[in-house]
């Protein structure tokens, strides 16, 4: 995937870039194609990951159920799918303004 996120339907799939051992689990800035991710857990047998689903779910305004992991469960490169989210966090938001115009 090329661009910043893309929808596949009402399914928004977002490139994400973990930065596991942080001290406090928060959305960073946009890098390239991806979403940097603070995340405050190690990197420990997939901990972190699903500590950044929980924190994303959250974000989006959706059940955890509803963020699929495609692929980097045990790397910090990932892709993932939510389903139907209710709300845009501001760092995504501004991009998909900006890639409209």
């Amino acid at each position: 995937m090329d661009a910043f996120c893309q929808w596949d339907g009402d399914t928004l799939v977002r490139n994400i870039l973990g930065r596991p051992r942080a001290k406090k689990t928060r959305l960073g800035k946009g890098i390239g194609n991806q979403l940097e991710v603070h995340v405050a857990e190690n990197p420990l047998r997939g901990r972190a990951t699903a500590h950044l689903v929980t924190f994303l779910a959250g974000e989006f305004d959706v059940p955890e159920k509803a963020i699929t992991v495609m692929f980097g469960v045990y790397n910090v490169n990932k892709q993932l799918r939510i389903k139907a989210p209710k709300h845009l966090p501001a760092v995504i938001a501004k991009r998909l303004d900006a890639a409209a115009k």
